[in-house]
Order: structure tokens, then sequence, then C-alpha cells
């Protein structure tokens, strides 16, 4: 088995605080069904804004900006046996009814 991580880009969970909380029903039950298969290891939504470090000089800016389409949202950690198991996974995550994507990236294994 190999570890995996789940990039959430952009998404439109709705306007009115029903929506969010359908949306955040849909996440949590696919994130259980995860858990459920053993395949989940952890991983979080992201707040809105921040900063940018960025360039030689350590340049510090405003950002992301929540509007852009490739803001990261938020992340899971998962395990699979390979990138097209993680990959196929990916296909039950309710971002896709949001107008999002999901970046499925495998975990460099590094010997320690």
């Amino acid at each position: 088995m190999k570890d995996f991580l789940y990039l959430f880009r952009g998404g439109n969970a709705g306007t009115s605080p029903e929506d969010r909380q359908r949306s955040m029903e849909r996440w949590k039950a696919w994130i259980e069904q995860l858990a459920k298969t053993g395949k989940y290891k952890g991983g979080f939504p992201l707040e809105t804004g921040g900063k940018v470090v960025s360039g030689a000089n350590k340049l510090v800016t405003d950002g992301p900006f929540p509007e852009s389409k490739e803001v990261v949202g938020g992340y899971l950690l998962i395990t699979a046996k390979d990138l097209a198991e993680a990959v196929e996974f990916s296909k039950g995550c309710p971002i896709f009814g949001e107008g999002g994507a999901v970046e499925v990236r495998p975990i460099m294994e590094i010997a320690m």
C-alpha cells in the first residue's frame, strides 16, 4: 500500500447556510466511507486567505485568493494499492458536484 494526497481545488458549496450544510454532510459521508474501508488517514479543509512566501528573497504577499479556481481548499491523506486505485476512490468526492477538482498525488517514500 502507498500513501496519496488529495488536493481539493475550486468548487462552490453554495451561498445559503442550508446549501453549505448539505455539502458538509456529503463530504462527511464520503470521508466516513473512506475510513470504513481503511483508506482514510487524515485531512482538513483550509481557511481562505493566508500568505504566500516566494523567491530567493522570501517575498511575503497576501493570498491565495479564494476567487481563483486553482486555490487549494483542503486535503486528505489516503492509502491505496496504486495510483489507479487512489484515482478511483477520488471519484466519489462531492467536489465534482460543486464544480471543483481533485488532484491525486503519490507521496514519495524517503528512507530516513
